[in-house]
């Protein structure tokens, strides 16, 4: 069902294949279940920051429309039939032990942003492609994890979670499989692996575990604004970016391949793979955010800003994009450029959340080929 949907100065024009879910962030955490506590700095409170000018709509190519095939709403890539399963938003362990990490080349969109300590989590959202393949190691959730995750309509996959993070599921009757509370006949522990960097489970086995609580199948999922395979990319040219998102052992790059027009992922220098396939992580589309984090207390519990706006860069086909990210009520986040919402080219996107303190530019550094 197609919506228009405009929001004024915090609102934003879009047109979508289908609606959204999205929960607001809550302005505070408690302590990571099982979490260690890293020796790092913590990033400083910053004030809230102004939304981005009024958004316009424009007229890209619309997920799901290309003629003669059916798409996902979420990559823009071809299926042999409409995509209309429920998402399973999985929190995805990213401490130096859980790597390399299950199943990440299967996920539509992935988001990594900060957890306690300076370490970061990663969320995937599997929609439109696997079913058996082996997808971990699997950890608690937080607050804004909940709110990306429902963001995309999407069962909420995780073991444990901060206290805050239990209170929103239980009050507000969230729809999520716990490994630890409700469901955890549907995850495994892989014994090659230490604890608590050995939790997996399966699209398949996660379906089924929804279906035996009886979630609900119909709902609301987003959809993105696709370019053509064809379309020349626009910006400036970029080989590719660095991020940091706190700590230095945390470093993340992105670097342009043109034979297979992705950016294929490193940390800390050495390729980030998928251990499933021995595949190196890679995204047609790379998004760097920057987001007001608030640090709430010497643990680095941390509460993060999903919906005021702010500084981003987009990637794609070797061109930097800088413009502003932005997000309606009841969506997920977008890149918008000028007012408008820049489209995609039909891949994967990973969404990078960094800290604006002390700058959104601290954390970024884009790459240009030499000579």
């Amino acid at each position: 069902m197609n919506r228009n949907r405009y929001i004024g100065k915090n609102k934003l024009w879009f047109k979508l294949g289908s609606g959204m879910i999205c929960l607001a962030v809550c302005g505070s955490l408690l302590a990571a279940c099982g979490q260690q506590k890293a020796e790092a700095p913590q990033p400083p409170v910053v004030e809230e920051q102004t939304p981005p000018e009024e958004p316009t709509q424009d007229e890209p190519i619309q997920s799901g429309e290309q003629q003669g095939a059916y798409t996902s709403s979420l990559t823009g890539l071809p299926v042999d039939k409409p995509v209309t399963q429920r998402p399973l938003s999985v929190m995805i362990n990213n401490a130096p032990a859980a790597r390399p990490q299950s199943g990440l080349t299967q996920a539509d969109i992935v988001y990594e942003v900060l957890a306690e300590g300076g370490i970061t989590r990663l969320i995937g959202i599997f929609q439109s492609k696997g079913s058996n393949e082996k997808i971990g190691p699997i950890r608690s959730i937080r607050p804004y994890l909940i709110d990306i995750g429902e963001s995309y309509g999407g069962v909420l996959v995780h073991a444990g979670g901060s206290n805050d993070a239990y209170a929103i599921l239980q009050k507000q009757h969230k729809e999520d499989l716990d490994e630890i509370g409700n469901a955890g006949a549907y995850f495994w522990r892989d014994k090659t692996r230490k604890a608590p960097h050995n939790l997996y489970s399966d699209a398949d086995k996660l379906r089924e575990g929804a279906d035996k609580r009886g979630y609900k199948k119909d709902v609301n999922i987003p959809g993105y604004t696709f370019r053509a395979e064809d379309d020349l990319p626009e910006g400036e040219d970029a080989s590719g970016v660095d991020i940091t998102f706190l700590l230095k052992s945390y470093k993340v790059t992105y670097q342009y391949n043109v034979e297979k027009k992705t950016y294929l992922r490193s940390i800390n220098g050495k390729p980030h793979i998928d251990l499933n396939t021995g595949e190196q992580l890679s995204a047609t589309n790379v998004v760097v955010l920057g987001a007001n984090h608030k640090t709430l207390d010497d643990v680095g519990r941390l509460a993060v800003n999903l919906t005021s706006g702010g500084d981003a860069i987009l990637l794609q086909r070797g061109k930097a994009i800088k413009g502003k990210w932005a997000r309606a009520k009841n969506d997920v986040i977008r890149f918008v450029k000028d007012g408008k919402e820049m489209p995609l080219y039909p891949g994967t996107t990973y969404f990078n959340i960094v800290p604006n303190a002390p700058s959104f530019d601290s954390h970024v550094n884009l790459l240009h080929q030499k000579g």
